[in-house]
C-alpha cells in the first residue's frame, strides 16, 4: 500500500476524524467541504496514484492509497463513502460493524442545505427530468442548483450562496447511505432491474431507491409503475404521472377526437404532444413528471410549458441524430439496461406504428446479467429488424429467440457498428421494408467496445452523418 503520510500521527488529532472513501469528482468535493468546515480529513482510495489527488486542500494531509485501509477506517468518527464504492468492501463492512457512520456526500448536502431540494431518482429518464426541472426553474427566474449524480457534486452547489432551489439527480448507491433526506418534493420515476449485481436482488435496490422519499414534505408517483409508491401510507402530498387521462390535480395524457395527444392536468388540456420536441410515449412521461415536480417545487405552470417546448433533450438519450434517405435516426446510447430500452422501443414504437412504421433495432454490448428475453413483446409489437453488436450479442439473440420472437422480426448479427449500418442500408433499401426510424438502445454496457456510452453515441451519430453526405 502506498502511504503518503504515517498513520501514527492520527493518534494526536483527536477523536473527530473524516475519512473519504474513494477519490473520485464526488470524494474530492467531500475533502474541500469538510476542510473548509475545520475538520480533520483523511482520504483513501485503492488506486496507487488517484488522478484527482493533486487537487486536495493542503490541509488533507492524511492519504492512504494503493488499496482502501481498513485501519484508517477503524479510526474514523464518519466515514464518507464515494458511490462507486460498495458497502460490502471488507475495510467498508467492517467499520460498519464496529458502529462507524457511513454516509454519502448527499447526507452532508442534506445536513448543511438550507434551500428547498427537489430529489429525483429511477431506474432510467433521471438525468433527463433533473435537467429538465433545472431549465424549468431557470427560464422562471429561480437561482438554482443542479447536481448530484449528473454533473457537479451536491456539495459543490453550496459554493453559490445565492442558490434558491437545489434539484437533485440521486442514484441508489448514493441514497443507500442517506437518511431522513428531507426533500421538498421527492419522486421515484420507475423501477426496473439494474445494478442488482450491488444490491443482490430487487428489493435491496428498491429500498436503496426509496429512501428518496424520507422527510419528503410532496411526492410524484408514476401510476403505471407501482414500484414508485412508498410502501408505507402515509398523509404526503402527491400528485401522479401516467399514459391514461388523468384525474382531478393530476398529470396524464388526453387524447382528442381527432386523436391529437395532449399533455393533461385534470381535465384541462397543456400542451399537444406534436408541440414537444423530444419524442416518444416515454418523452411524454418524463415532461409530466418534471411538471409536476416543478408544481411542487412552486414554478409557475405557462412558464414550465413554455421551456417544455423548447427542451431538445440530452445526448444520448433517446436523441433525435437526422432523417436520412427518409428514415430517423436515433441516438439512445445511454440505454444501458433493458428497462431503458423497454421505454425507448415503446416510446419511439408509439410514434411511427400508426404511420404503418416499424423501428430498427441496434442492441448489444456487455449485458451484465440481464434476461433480455424481457424486451420480446416490445420488439414483437414495434421492431421489424434487429442488429446484434458487440460481446454479448449471440447469447442476447439466444434470449430473444428462447423467448418467441416473431417470425416477422429479422434478426441479423453484425459484431459492430460499422457492420450494423451496413446492415441498415441493405435492409432499408427493400421497397418492403418497413422502417421507418433506426434506434441505437443498446441495454448493454459499452465497455467491450468503446470507452463509454458517450463514445459508442458518438460513433453511432458519425455513421449518420455519413449517410447524409452520400445522399
Amino acid at each position: 500500500m502506498t502511504t503518503n503520510i504515517a498513520t501514527d500521527a492520527l493518534l494526536h488529532k483527536g477523536s473527530g476524524l473524516q475519512v473519504v472513501v474513494g477519490l473520485g469528482q464526488s470524494g474530492l468535493s467531500v475533502a474541500r467541504y469538510l476542510a473548509k468546515q475545520g475538520y480533520q480529513v483523511a482520504v483513501t482510495d485503492a488506486q496507487e496514484a488517484p488522478k484527482l489527488a493533486d487537487q486536495l486542500p493542503a490541509e488533507v494531509d492524511i492519504r492512504q492509497f494503493g488499496a482502501i485501509d481498513a485501519e484508517l477506517l477503524q479510526q474514523a468518527a464518519r466515514i464518507i463513502i464515494s458511490p462507486g464504492i460498495s458497502l460490502a468492501t471488507e475495510a467498508v463492512a467492517a467499520a460498519r460493524q464496529a458502529h462507524i457512520p457511513v454516509v454519502s456526500d448527499i447526507q452532508l448536502f442534506c445536513e448543511a442545505c438550507t434551500v428547498p431540494i427537489v430529489a429525483i431518482t429511477g431506474s432510467n429518464a433521471k438525468s433527463t427530468v433533473t435537467t429538465l426541472v433545472g431549465q424549468m426553474a431557470t427560464d422562471a427566474g429561480v437561482n438554482v442548483g443542479v447536481g448530484g449524480n449528473i454533473g457537479v457534486p451536491a456539495l459543490t452547489l453550496l459554493d453559490n450562496p445565492e442558490m434558491a432551489l437545489a434539484v437533485l439527480e440521486l442514484s441508489s448507491f448514493q441514497l443507500e447511505t442517506v437518511t431522513n433526506l428531507g426533500a421538498q418534493v421527492a419522486t421515484v420515476l420507475n423501477m426496473s432491474p439494474d445494478h442488482l449485481d450491488r444490491h443482490g436482488d430487487m428489493l435491496g435496490y428498491h429500498q436503496a431507491k426509496h429512501r428518496v422519499f424520507q422527510g419528503a414534505k410532496s411526492i410524484v408517483i408514476n401510476r403505471e409503475d407501482a414500484l414508485t409508491r412508498p410502501l408505507v401510507a402515509d398523509n404526503l402530498t402527491r400528485v401522479s404521472t401516467g399514459i391514461h387521462a388523468p384525474d382531478k390535480g393530476q398529470y396524464g395524457l388526453i387524447i382528442d377526437p381527432e386523436g391529437q395527444i395532449y399533455l393533461a392536468r385534470g381535465t384541462e388540456l397543456l400542451l399537444s404532444a406534436d408541440k414537444l420536441l423530444i419524442k416518444g410515449r416515454h418523452n411524454l412521461l418524463n415532461a409530466q413528471a418534471a411538471l409536476a415536480l416543478g408544481e411542487l417545487a412552486g414554478l409557475p405552470l405557462d412558464s414550465m410549458l413554455d421551456t417544455l417546448q423548447h427542451f431538445t433533450g440530452l445526448e444520448h438519450r433517446c436523441e433525435y441524430v437526422a432523417h436520412a434517405a427518409d428514415i430517423d435516426y436515433f441516438n439512445d446510447s445511454k440505454g444501458t439496461n433493458i428497462g431503458s430500452t423497454m421505454a425507448a422501443i415503446e416510446g419511439l414504437g408509439a410514434v411511427y406504428a400508426p404511420k404503418d412504421g416499424k423501428l430498427l433495432l441496434i442492441l448489444g454490448g456487455q449485458g451484465k446479467g440481464q434476461a433480455f428475453g424481457e424486451l420480446t413483446p416490445f420488439i414483437n409489437q414495434y421492431v421489424s429488424q434487429v442488429l446484434f453488436i458487440g460481446e454479448d450479442a449471440q447469447l442476447i439473440e439466444q434470449h430473444l429467440r428462447a423467448a418467441k420472437i416473431s417470425a416477422d422480426v429479422a434478426l441479423h448479427q453484425c459484431q459492430t457498428l460499422e457492420k450494423a449500418f451496413a446492415t441498415i442500408q441493405q435492409v432499408t433499401s427493400s421497397s418492403l421494408s418497413q422502417v421507418q426510424a433506426v434506434l441505437l438502445s443498446p441495454a448493454c454496457a459499452s465497455f467491450d467496445q468503446y470507452r463509454g456510452y458517450a463514445a459508442r453515441g458518438e460513433h453511432f451519430s458519425q455513421l449518420v452523418s455519413q449517410l447524409e453526405c452520400v445522399q
